[in-house]
């Protein structure tokens, strides 16, 4: 029989927004009475995937069970949210349960889109075709950057939005760099197929990606948006300003369209883009001042990361309180992200910017310049971020990622 709880702050999603939020919350106010609805048993750490990808981590380690990080004071709902309810302050849950909320934080997540390639679904993990978007593919990726030793390897890009801009490319420039090692890369043929019109989203860094592209004889095919694959065949179709263009593969490392959940995109919380309608630094509901949205289902501009919600969530944290105490927002987010681009093993190209391209890096410029690939960038890809994630971001602690910029009142 259908439940009907009740709780003062209702959080949608275990991942790393929501769980981060709420260590945030109850960090500020102990005792919180908060429930975090999410059901899935594990929590995966989805940046480590690209390093699967490349056999430097083992895919465990990206893993851990959500018991473990869920935060001992807040109460673990195991389901699935199925709609909203905002002018009731409720949220009906999918064994038909209800859940009212004094306070409700959306942060599910974005969808992985694979049934709107056509024939992708049935030949993933097979044949060539690979994704380092999901955690039981990524050690195909390094299986196949080992087997591969000529012929074509071709690696997708979506339309935006997507989680993590860079990581289609992270994906190819660390395969490159192994058959480089190797000897066989000049075998291979690489092509980048990105459906966008530009190699990187922000100017200032594509010198430095453009240089790794050259180095590795990469051909740039952009406006180019895969539609459809042949895993027997081999062969991937994509639709090109000229029309369709159907070309032979021996890897296939396809990232996939990317769209809100369904079940926010059906509600009223929804923005025409189907994601969380929320001020874009405030991160409050534009319609509704007891909602927050952030991670990557809110509507804001911003670049999709794991960063970015680690710099939201104590936004939200601070916001949300005040809103609970009938108060105004004070604390802003400023569009923050950081996209740390693997461009060859044991470096990186260090992208931190905000809203509208804005540079904003973390660190002094004599210690790291992220326009240019460096060996300390990939120390803190590899060995701190990870760590910082598992005992920082989902414990409340908000390392170099405080509140934001207080907004005038």
């Amino acid at each position: 029989m259908a439940q009907s709880l009740s709780h003062t702050v209702v959080i949608i999603g275990g991942g790393a927004a929501g769980i981060a939020t709420a260590a945030s919350m109850l960090k500020r106010q102990r005792g919180l009475d908060i429930a975090i609805v999410e059901p899935s048993d594990v929590h995966a750490y989805q940046p480590g995937w690209t390093m699967v990808g490349a056999g430097i981590f083992e895919p465990e380690v990206t893993r851990r069970p959500m018991a473990s990080v869920m935060p001992k004071a807040a109460t673990w709902i195991r389901a699935s949210a199925a709609s909203f309810q905002p002018e009731d302050n409720q949220v009906t849950l999918d064994d038909g349960s209800t859940v009212a909320y004094e306070l409700l934080i959306v942060a599910p997540g974005i969808r992985l889109a694979w049934e709107k390639i056509a024939g992708l679904e049935e030949t993933l993990g097979r044949n060539g075709v690979t994704s380092n978007y999901r955690y039981d593919l990524a050690p195909y990726t390094w299986e196949l950057v080992q087997q591969v030793k000529s012929g074509r390897a071709i690696f997708t890009q979506p339309p935006m939005p997507i989680k993590c801009a860079g990581a289609p490319q992270k994906s190819m420039y660390l395969s490159c760099d192994h058959w480089m090692r190797l000897g066989v890369l000049d075998s291979i043929d690489v092509e980048f197929r990105n459906a966008g019109g530009v190699l990187f989203g922000v100017q200032d860094y594509v010198p430095a990606l453009m240089e790794y592209v050259e180095r590795y004889d990469i051909a740039l095919k952009l406006g180019s948006n895969l539609i459809a694959v042949d895993g027997e065949g081999g062969q991937a179709t994509f639709q090109t300003e000229a029309g369709q263009e159907t070309c032979d593969f021996e890897m296939l490392h396809v990232v996939p369209p990317q769209v809100a959940p369904q079940f926010l995109a059906d509600s009223p919380l929804a923005a025409e883009s189907g994601f969380t309608d929320v001020d874009p630094h405030t991160l409050q509901h534009t319609r509704y001042p007891n909602v927050f949205g952030l991670g990557d289902a809110g509507s804001m501009p911003n670049a999709k990361t794991a960063a970015a919600a680690r710099k939201q969530a104590p936004v939200v944290a601070v916001n949300a309180l005040r809103a609970l105490d009938q108060k105004g927002p004070i604390a802003g987010y400023d569009g923050y992200g950081s996209c740390p681009l693997t461009v060859e093993r044991g470096k990186i190209v260090l992208a931190e910017f905000g809203y509208g391209g804005k540079l904003m890096p973390s660190f002094p410029s004599w210690l790291i310049d992220g326009t240019k690939a460096q060996r300390l960038s990939w120390i803190l890809k590899a060995d701190a971020l990870p760590w910082i994630y598992w005992n920082g971001m989902l414990k409340g602690r908000e390392w170099l990622a405080g509140p934001g910029n207080m907004i005038a009142q």
